[in-house]
């Protein structure tokens, strides 16, 4: 049995939760959530709780069994609480502004970079403009906007420039040394 998939999902008071089969909806402060989830795993709402379970103990229906139970409990907590990822920004006239609801980015290329907002999620810019949050209720919306940001301009290993996520450890190399 899956230790993940086996503990229940609780819900917190202001948060419901409809159950059409494997079709799941949560919603509540921050908003609506919804998804399908395989057959092979059954889903069951008892009282403030959700029960994950499965029938067979196949390899994809054991995978299967966490993931479910993990995913529906990212779902309520998005809701409830919302989901958060912090870059900064490292390097001389390095910056980030926000446009309305939209971002623009300046990491020294020729051109600024433009990041449109996806539904859900909302940027903030602090620290002299250094610091980006990124916040919403979907983990994976959050998460995916992130990396595509850093990916913008990942942090070089030499004098470690570039956009990074709040407390990554850059390695850093050692240049050119002279020649005597």
């Amino acid at each position: 049995m899956s230790r993940i998939g086996k503990l229940p999902v609780e819900i917190p008071a202001g948060v419901n939760v409809e159950l059409k089969g494997s079709h799941v909806t949560v919603k509540g402060p921050n908003g609506m959530l919804e998804r399908s989830f395989s057959p092979l795993v059954s889903i069951k709402k008892e009282e403030n709780q959700i029960i994950v379970t499965r029938d067979s103990d196949e390899k994809n229906v054991r995978a299967l069994h966490g993931t479910t139970r993990a995913v529906i409990q990212n779902m309520v907590i998005g809701i409830n609480t919302g989901f958060m990822k912090t870059l900064e920004i490292v390097g001389v006239g390095y910056k980030a502004e926000l446009n309305g609801k939209d971002l623009v980015i300046h990491v020294g290329f020729s051109h600024q970079c433009d990041v449109k907002a996806p539904e859900g999620i909302e940027f903030d810019v602090a620290d002299k403009n250094r610091t980006i949050t990124i916040k919403g209720a979907n983990k994976e919306v959050v998460g995916q906007v992130a990396a595509d940001i850093r990916k913008l301009r990942p942090p070089e290993p030499y004098k470690g420039k570039g956009i990074r996520y709040k407390g990554e450890h850059v390695r850093r190399k050692a240049g050119k040394t002279a020649a005597i």
